[in-house]
């Protein structure tokens, strides 16, 4: 009995120090708040947000978040028309989504809150890729290339005589409006057959299952399936660069890197719970992005985020 006794009090007393940490970084103790938070969007920030949600639910079990994954366009559809608190953008909202947002008077907040590269991927039994050019990628991915730009030695002679098949995200989502922007030069413009996919975890396992497959998605799922993909360097101009902490927090990995998003919708700073998540998300996001595989802004940058969401409360409350 002596020694289960000593474990508990062991447990309890973890489980104390690791409550007074999240306490510490939000400044003290936290009021305990109740109900529920909507977030929906991109599939490239769910990472982050589930990872402060996990964190948010140990110091206020009585909020439950439930978070979407709809992609960026599918998320603001529904943080336009009131839907959602907060929304997931791994770009920023567009014209049409802005003007949507206004016929059903929601005003917003955009706060960055990670920075991402983009992977552009082949099967680990591809021996003959070790980089693209830009160039090279637009060849493939142009819409020009649709039924025409089909086999490796159509991009370099040297190639195989195989058919490429590929893999990327589905039209509703900012990572694919990312990339058609980088390397098209015009987003959401791309050939339309290639196998999309709104959740990266399919192409993950398309591209893993075929060995003349290539694809791209966000950073942080080739971190978590590395050993199913060969992750491909991008020449961005005067060299060679794969994604990397270092090469996408330096801006070397050019074009393909960027930030990524949370937008608040100011209908919902009623909401204490929503105003408690949104703080405690911009004080964790460095440390929890770069634990999901992501870049984190430098501390200046949080800093200003915290002030600019402080202000956007005191106008709309």
């Amino acid at each position: 009995m002596k020694n289960i006794s000593i474990i508990i009090c062991c447990a309890l007393l973890t489980l104390a120090c690791g409550e007074k940490k999240v306490k510490e970084t939000q400044g003290g103790d936290i009021a305990q708040l109740e109900g529920t938070i909507k977030v929906d969007g991109s599939s490239t920030v769910f990472p982050v947000t589930e990872a402060v949600a996990e964190e948010f639910r140990a110091v206020q079990p009585k909020v439950k978040v439930t978070i979407g994954v709809s992609g960026t366009g599918g998320g603001f559809k529904k943080f336009s028309r009131g839907e959602t608190n907060i929304s997931n953008a791994s770009r920023p909202i567009k014209d049409k989504e802005k003007a949507a947002c206004e016929e059903n008077n929601i005003t917003y907040l955009e706060l960055e809150v990670a920075y991402d590269g983009l992977a552009v991927l082949v099967n680990p039994e591809n021996t003959w890729v070790d980089s693209f050019t830009t160039e090279e990628l637009k060849k493939i991915w142009e819409p020009a290339a649709q039924g025409k730009i089909m086999k490796w030695n159509q991009i370099r002679p040297e190639w195989p005589n195989e058919e490429m098949h590929l893999f990327g995200p589905g039209v509703a989502s900012g990572t694919y409006d990312y990339f058609t922007e980088a390397v098209v030069g015009k987003s959401g413009s791309s050939r339309g057959d290639f196998t999309a996919s709104e959740d990266d975890h399919v192409l993950v396992q398309g591209i893993a299952g075929d060995k003349y497959s290539l694809g791209f998605f966000g950073l942080a799922y080739y971190t978590e399936n590395k050993d199913k993909l060969k992750l491909i360097g991008v020449h961005n101009g005067s060299e060679v660069v794969k994604p990397t902490l270092e090469t996408v927090s330096n801006g070397n990995y050019s074009p393909l890197s960027r930030p990524l998003f949370i937008y608040v919708n100011s209908t919902s700073l009623g909401s204490p719970e929503v105003v408690e998540f949104v703080n405690f998300y911009i004080d964790m996001a460095g440390e929890l992005s770069e634990d999901v595989g992501y870049i984190p802004l430098p501390s200046e940058n949080y800093d200003q985020q915290k002030a600019n969401f402080k202000s956007f409360v005191e106008r709309n409350q």
